[in-house]
């Protein structure tokens, strides 16, 4: 199966094409985690314009060079250029600016931590030659990488020969849920939800799984069978992301595990409490791995109460149900594995549906409630889902989320509890709502006629209508004045 789709994005692409319309020198970077949808996004970008892409290989220094170099010759229809002797990335860089003189040219170089990597002294000859000549040019040069750490800090850092050059930057991220379906038109929303809880928004990944397929042929097929390319994709991110990925493994699988609170990752690893502090940092900076705080904690209480999760869906699914039945999928028993995992499935999805209803444009999108703060409360053995709160109106809208079919009676015995629970929360001037989302709810207009804030599956589906729609219109170049 060989799908291409380019979804989204509507962001990003704007963000680029402001910047290419400053008819000024740019150096951006762009930069986000493996599979997350980059080059597609550059690409996208560029194909209308004047512009030269760079793939930076493992490759001698030196190799990467003449082959960017030979591009060059040919955007500018010059054999010859291809023939010069460059000692280095910034005498060819600063001929190519010579040639394109003012033209506007777009310059992509993709997996620039490689070439830092082969020859770290890239970083400073790059900044020569952005100080001596191409910042006095048209050019857009664009880095592009998928090492965040390398990203953020050998490139974006204080310490970087580059830093207080760049023009611009931007971190690409999953795209957002609702965009989903344009992936796999046919899926209803539930299993909308349960696809996001195996891949998350990463476009690669979502690109596996087969419209024409059931949700369950999909997972066992593309994610739980041996040899399929999501079966060992988590593996080969952390090794190529990171030095030391059996620690890595180590902390995530305690997470996984249950273990949520910093000692007891400790504890389970046997890594002494720097180190684990150290991977749980690079963990974050990654988006693998979150540290949640009470919503309403003070500084003092938020340094003590954090709670860590594995925020990145597909990294949460694979640690729960690959790695821990790796003999039996090893032996081809995929089909089983998923079988005896459903209901614990259901548990997991139970997480993953509460952490896409705090998603700051799934819960706008769905209450219509503005909010100054969003998260998560507990205390003991206390919970609450979702707390949003309005610091400016001195407002909160309290919400319980339920991965399950519930009726009436048993929606309102949530939302009385969730009223006793808003008295912990300190919170006694605030004005306060209190909702209720859940997978399907019997007697939802009567709850709503009584002043009860209520949603299911059918609330997404009627926003998933409307992300549809609005994405057809802009495909069709419709003026939405957006």
């Amino acid at each position: 199966m060989s799908r291409q789709i380019f979804v989204d994005r509507e962001r990003e692409l704007e963000f680029l094409e402001r910047r290419y319309s400053s008819e000024k020198a740019e150096l951006i970077i762009i930069y986000g985690r493996r599979r997350i949808g980059k080059t597609e996004l550059l690409l996208h970008f560029a194909k209308d314009k004047p512009y030269v892409y760079f793939l930076a290989t493992e490759k001698p220094y030196h190799e990467n060079i003449r082959d960017l170099q030979r591009l060059m010759a040919e955007f500018l229809g010059d054999p010859l250029f291809s023939r010069i002797s460059f000692g280095n990335i910034d005498e060819l860089l600063m001929a190519f600016a010579e040639k394109i003189g003012d033209e506007r040219v777009v310059l992509i170089i993709d997996e620039f931590p490689v070439l830092i990597e082969n020859y770290r002294p890239v970083l400073s000859l790059l900044q020569r030659a952005w100080d001596l000549k191409l910042s006095k040019t048209k050019l857009m040069l664009i880095l592009c990488g998928s090492s965040v750490s390398t990203m953020e800090t050998e490139v974006l850092g204080y310490k970087s020969p580059l830093y207080g050059r760049r023009t611009g930057q931007w971190k690409v991220d999953e795209i957002p849920f609702f965009n989903i379906s344009e992936f796999l038109p046919s899926y209803s929303v539930e299993n909308l939800i349960k696809v996001y809880g195996v891949v998350g928004g990463i476009p690669a990944y979502l690109l596996q799984f087969d419209p024409e397929k059931s949700f369950k042929e999909n997972v066992v097929e593309n994610v739980l069978s041996k040899g399929s390319y999501l079966y060992e994709e988590a593996e080969i991110l952390l090794r190529e992301e990171l030095r030391e990925p059996a620690n890595y493994f180590a902390i995530l699988e305690a997470i996984a595990s249950g273990r949520t609170r910093f000692g007891e990752i400790v504890s389970a690893t046997g890594l002494d409490k720097s180190l684990v502090s150290k991977y749980l940092t690079v963990l974050q900076r990654l988006g693998i791995v979150e540290r949640e705080v009470p919503i309403t904690a003070t500084h003092k209480e938020a340094s003590k109460r954090g709670l860590y999760s594995i925020s990145d869906n597909y990294f949460a699914f694979w640690f729960r149900y690959v790695l821990p039945n790796r003999s039996h999928l090893e032996a081809g028993l995929a089909e089983e594995v998923w079988e005896r995992s459903r209901e614990d499935f259901d548990a997991y999805m139970g997480t993953v549906f509460e952490s896409l209803v705090r998603k700051p444009g799934v819960f706008l999108r769905l209450t219509g409630f503005r909010f100054t703060k969003l998260g998560r409360w507990w205390h003991k053995n206390e919970e609450i889902d979702v707390v949003a709160l309005d610091g400016e109106e001195e407002r909160a809208l309290l919400v319980e989320v339920k991965w399950k079919d519930l009726t009436a009676r048993e929606a309102r015995g949530i939302l009385k509890d969730l009223e006793r629970k808003a008295e912990l929360l300190r919170l006694d001037s605030w004005e306060k709502r209190y909702g209720l989302v859940a997978k399907s709810l019997k007697g939802k207009e009567r709850l709503r006629v009584k002043g009860w804030l209520v949603w299911d599956l059918s609330d997404f589906e009627s926003l998933l209508s409307r992300s549809i729609s609005k994405n057809s219109l802009l495909s069709s170049g419709t003026n939405l004045g957006l």
